[in-house]
């Protein structure tokens, strides 16, 4: 499987300390630009608010952006939440950059708040987080998508602009299994969120596989994996890389929303027994090591799951770190690169 895996980007524009959302957004594009020509299938962009650590909070706005600063990439969401929002202007969003870059875009809807639970009313004083009105508003992008015409409902009238003759790629995002039933329910494509949740991904990747129905868009499903990925030149700088990232875990769960710092923090931070208990539980999160390395337990990965495509998601405080994880990993997979000028500057 490991000579057929496609490597995706699932970036979530981490701001580091000291750092600013407006540089962690520039590193985001320059990031899609290495990928683009390192030969990766996707860069997905995610949604988060009230996020002192992450500065993308509107993927559609973002994915405009990246478009013009890419040629091969699929770009898409991971993922836009779609209980903050009407079905309608998604559609609308979505359809409005695949008549930009037709063929290129991906739509990833999640159903988490991306947030705490104030900021979610913010967006949606509505929203109750219910399946039911979930499964609603996915049926109505769907429709919005495919302008259905569907007697006695707001789709015998309303339609999506701009009227295009393609469809954007229609993913559900989880880390639960719920997501993955209606994706099979509807015919969409599925991702799971290991770098979420850790456990139990393989089952509910299979059963997704099982209560598949064919859709017009997907005849057959299609599935991939997500997970925190560090790749460097040597296997200590890798540890060290994954074990700042479990720490970052370990004081979001305290309570700590600060912008991620050095790997040297790792060392001075006090830790008692339950709380490394959890770090080890974050290190299951994560693939880590040297190129070979990584690409074994890539391999590993992807069998346990049956897919054949894996999404790296790499956050980290120096960004040539990040740089570097994403070029060992195309070569140790040996991606179809572009040709392309020297690796540019650090963004700043």
């Amino acid at each position: 499987m490991s000579s057929s895996l496609q490597l995706s980007v699932l970036d979530q524009s981490p701001i580091r300390q000291g750092g600013t959302a407006r540089q962690a957004l520039h590193e985001t594009l320059e990031l899609a630009r290495l990928t683009d020509r390192l030969g990766y299938t996707r860069f997905w962009v995610s949604e988060h608010h009230t996020a002192g650590s992450l500065a993308g909070s509107a993927p559609e706005v973002l994915l405009g952006r990246l478009g013009a600063e890419t040629t091969r990439l699929r770009l898409g969401s991971g993922g836009v939440m779609l209980p903050h929002y009407s079905a309608l202007k998604v559609a609308e969003n979505f359809r409005l950059l695949e008549a930009l870059y037709p063929g290129r875009i991906d739509l990833g809807i999640g159903r988490a708040p991306g947030t705490d639970r104030v900021t979610a009313h913010a967006l949606n004083p509505h929203n109750q987080f219910r399946d039911e009105e979930f499964a609603e508003q996915l049926m109505d992008l769907r429709a919005y998508l495919h302008d259905e015409v569907v007697p006695d409902t707001i789709h015998a009238r309303v339609k999506a602009a701009p009227f295009i003759d393609t469809v954007p790629e229609l993913w559900l995002l989880s880390s639960s299994g719920q997501s993955g039933l209606f994706a099979a329910e509807i015919g969409a494509a599925f991702s799971f969120a290991h770098f979420i949740n850790p456990v139990g991904g393989p089952d509910m990747v299979r059963l997704y596989r099982e209560r598949f129905k064919p859709s017009a868009d997907l005849p057959a499903p299609r599935a991939n994996v997500a997970i925190f990925t560090f790749c460097a030149d040597t296997e200590e700088k890798a540890q060290e890389l994954a074990d700042a990232l479990a720490l970052q875990m370990l004081k979001l769960e305290l309570g700590d929303r600060t912008p991620i710092g050095p790997p040297a923090t790792v060392r001075d931070f006090p830790l008692a027994p339950e709380q490394r208990a959890r770090l080890a539980y974050h290190h299951q999160r994560i693939i880590s090591g040297t190129p070979g390395q990584v690409k074994a337990q890539f391999t590993r990965l992807a069998a346990a799951y049956g897919v054949e495509e894996i999404v790296a998601v790499t956050i980290c405080y120096d960004f040539q770190d990040r740089l570097r994880s994403y070029e060992l990993l195309a070569e140790a997979f040996e991606l179809p690169q572009a040709a392309a000028p020297a690796r540019l500057a650090h963004a700043g």
